[in-house]
């Protein structure tokens, strides 16, 4: 009765040390969440007023499957201005979030068999999206000693008959790396399709960050309201294609999701032109910046060794062996014991068991409270 797909579908397992976190704050407990990668501040109020506004006009309809046009130009025009690139709005598509762009983009290019490059660590999520899609993640390992750089020269290696694209993440989860210019340059000419998951652009701290299409047009760029406008729970995002795939995609879009809300796209207009163009976003970066410095400096302090500063996301992906090598048991020690919860790094590849990533989506008063927890038991 049950699929053999959905047998083989891995957890994120960051969700069960967020599940039992509630428990344990159900049960009267203060927890510091240092495990989910959501912002804790509110959305902005111009995005909430636009919304209602929207819902008292009765702007409630679906709209087109490829978003409406409004929002498509602002996009386009966001991109214009951030990148320098002429990106004409026909190629915008809006989706329901950044991870059903994903998925459509791995359905749009992949056969069954076909191979998609991937790093090593990566974003949990990617090989389940790809396995969904009949692709096959083939993993490219990165290292804390190249600070979490891409090897144009190993993924060259890489690069087999079946071999269809690469997706790349910079600012990455969970590294909080951002990928070189060259490297991304050297990426987009080696005839792979690639597809840049975007999603952590605007949270970068004194670092150039690049898109894919500064390089190329044959590329996907994926991105999203969640993270940048703290919009995680209203469910928008986008994707930017080549003009020769979009009735591919707006074909899957329109037997999958129909399209994304009508009036929550109304207020993604209102995030892009009076939030991010008034420089009203660059307030939350800026509090970012202060909470990862403190996280950084909170960490060394109690032991961790960070070899590699965090340069945009909101994470600090550090290594843990010296504690132990199991990073779940290591996890739930910590919760259960002092009351912290934290991301064991094998969710995001076997090579992560030795390493804990922490987030910063939390106040400068939590984090030194958890830091200190975490500190006396880790002592």
């Amino acid at each position: 009765m049950i699929s053999d797909l959905v047998k083989n579908i891995e957890p994120f397992y960051v969700m069960d040390i967020l599940e039992r976190a509630k428990e344990l704050e159900s049960e009267g407990r203060d927890v510091v969440h240092f495990e989910v990668g959501e912002p804790d501040f509110n959305t902005p109020q111009e995005i909430c007023s636009a919304a209602v506004q929207w819902i008292e006009k009765g702007y409630t309809k679906y709209t087109s499957s490829l978003g409406i046009d409004e929002l498509r130009q602002s996009v386009a025009e966001d991109y214009s201005r951030t990148y320098g690139v002429d990106v004409g709005y026909e190629r915008v598509i809006i989706t329901i979030g950044s991870s059903p762009a994903l998925l459509l983009a791995m359905l749009t290019v992949l056969n069954p068999g076909d191979e998609i490059l991937i790093t090593d660590p990566h974003y949990a999520c990617y090989p389940q999206i790809i396995n969904v899609a009949r692709g096959v993640a083939k993993k490219i390992p990165v290292y804390e000693s190249d600070g979490y750089q891409v090897d144009p020269a190993e993924v060259k290696k890489n690069i087999g008959r079946k071999t269809k694209a690469i997706l790349v993440n910079s600012p990455a989860n969970p590294t909080g790396a951002v990928m070189d210019t060259d490297v991304f340059r050297e990426l987009s000419e080696m005839g792979l399709f690639v597809i840049s998951d975007e999603i952590y652009h605007g949270l970068a701290y004194g670092a150039r960050v690049n898109s894919v299409l500064e390089f190329t047009d044959d590329a996907m760029a994926i991105n999203g309201f969640a993270k940048l406008y703290s919009m995680t729970g209203w469910r928008l995002g986008y994707m930017i294609v080549p003009k020769n795939l979009v009735r591919y995609v707006q074909k899957l879009q329109q037997n999958l999701f129909i399209s994304a809300g009508s009036f929550v796209q109304k207020a993604g207009v209102d995030a892009i032109e009076k939030v991010k163009k008034s420089g009203r976003s660059e307030a939350m970066v800026a509090e970012f910046d202060k909470r990862r410095r403190e996280m950084i400096n909170g960490l060394s302090s109690i032991g961790f060794d960070i070899a590699v500063e965090p340069k945009g996301a909101f994470y600090v992906f550090v290594n843990s062996s010296r504690w132990s090598r199991d990073s779940w048991r290591l996890a739930f020690d910590i919760l259960e014991n002092c009351h912290v919860g934290v991301t064991p790094g094998i969710d995001f590849s076997d090579r992560g068991r030795d390493y804990l990533r922490f987030s910063y989506t939390t106040s400068i008063d939590s984090i030194r409270e958890g830091i200190k927890r975490l500190g006396e038991f880790l002592a």
